[in-house]
């Protein structure tokens, strides 16, 4: 593959395909770009100028509901952790309720800038661009914004190493593109992607969605606990099924000795939530997905984002559809990239790619 230290760029003509490797513009003379006007000062309907057409869901987004989104997927993980931490707090007996109000003032510390570096690099596991990467990234960054009507010094970019076409969306300021996307596509889809991921933070969401990761960890250390479990299930069945038969029957114990001895069944619906919480939460993630597609394609890059999909469908030769296991698709958390697809079309229908 070719490596973003080589000169000569002539992915940016005229015909690119995507999914092809680039070659790095030469450093002697970077690329300008020219100015455009912020999407959200375009006229309806202007798709072919990169406005944002008046599709079914209307002619631009407001910050309030992408921060309202936010608020939405926030309930459900900061309730199952509210969970988990009583039930880990109650070893400390009467001062119980000390660690539970000291948990929820941890949250003050999402305000300092240096927790963001550390969720990214530590939890997440992004690295900072390399030198002839951030040559890559930004004029094409700039662009983005410059379009996006967003300050720039407001965000971090990152890279993630990893095959896919979009990064784990992450909290806060914190912008992160795959090494595929990074290495492969062309500046306009590269230019796409980066717009799908700066649409997790947009709308007044950056603060949100960093305290939203920061009273999720509980559950999800709890949801990563049971997706080992599963594993350890189907790698060694005779372990795996002596290690979840004695959990299921501790679990059972307490939840009967709750149901007999509690004093209501508000508990017992607690002890309840590992069950329900995996398939909600993924349900969630899906949408939050479908959601910054549907922001990037208000932008107006909803076409370009299409043939991306296509092109590391093609790539890859992964399935367009979800695979037909009911469980793998109640349990995903990513959409399948027909849904992808079907998102970005409904979205903006009168950008389709020229199928040509």
């Amino acid at each position: 593959m070719t490596r973003p230290s080589e000169p000569n760029d002539q992915s940016d003509q005229v015909g690119s395909t995507p999914g092809q490797p680039f070659d790095q513009p030469s450093m002697d003379e970077p690329r300008q770009m020219p100015p455009q006007t912020p999407w959200n000062q375009l006229p309806p309907g202007n798709e072919q100028n990169g406005g944002v057409g008046k599709g079914r869901e209307g002619s631009g987004t407001r910050p309030e509901v992408s921060a309202a989104t936010t608020l939405l997927v926030a309930v459900p993980w900061f309730f199952w952790s509210l969970v988990i931490v009583i039930w880990i707090s109650n070893i400390f007996g009467s001062w119980n309720w000390l660690v539970v109000g000291l948990w929820i003032l941890s949250g003050a510390v999402t305000f300092v800038s240096p927790v963001e570096d550390l969720v990214a690099r530590y939890l997440y596991r992004l690295r900072r661009p390399t030198l002839v990467e951030e040559q890559r990234l930004g004029p094409i960054w700039l662009q983005l914004l410059r379009r996006a009507a967003v300050d720039g010094r407001r965000f971090s970019l990152w890279v993630q190493e990893s095959d896919d076409v979009n990064a784990t969306p992450t909290p806060g300021h914190t912008v992160a593109v795959t090494r595929w996307a990074l290495y492969t596509l062309p500046p306009s889809h590269l230019e796409a992607v980066l717009a799908h991921e700066l649409s997790y933070h947009v709308g007044g969401r950056a603060w949100l969605s960093l305290l939203n990761f920061w009273y999720s960890i509980p559950a999800r250390c709890a949801l990563v606990g049971v997706r080992a479990l599963v594993q350890l299930m189907k790698k060694v069945p005779a372990i795996g099924c002596a290690v979840g038969g004695f959990l299921f029957l501790a679990y059972s114990g307490i939840l009967l000795a709750v149901l007999t001895f509690g004093d209501g069944y508000l508990t017992a619906m607690l002890f309840l939530t590992p069950f329900i919480a995996p398939p909600i939460l993924a349900w969630l993630n899906r949408w939050q997905v479908k959601q910054a597609d549907r922001r990037a394609a208000l932008m107006g890059y909803g076409a370009t984002l299409i043939q991306v999909l296509y092109g590391w469908q093609m790539q890859n030769q992964q399935m367009f559809g979800r695979d037909t296991n009911r469980r793998t698709q109640l349990m995903s958390s990513t959409p399948s990239l027909v849904e992808r697809v079907q998102t970005l079309e409904r979205a903006n229908p009168g950008t389709l790619p020229d199928p040509s």
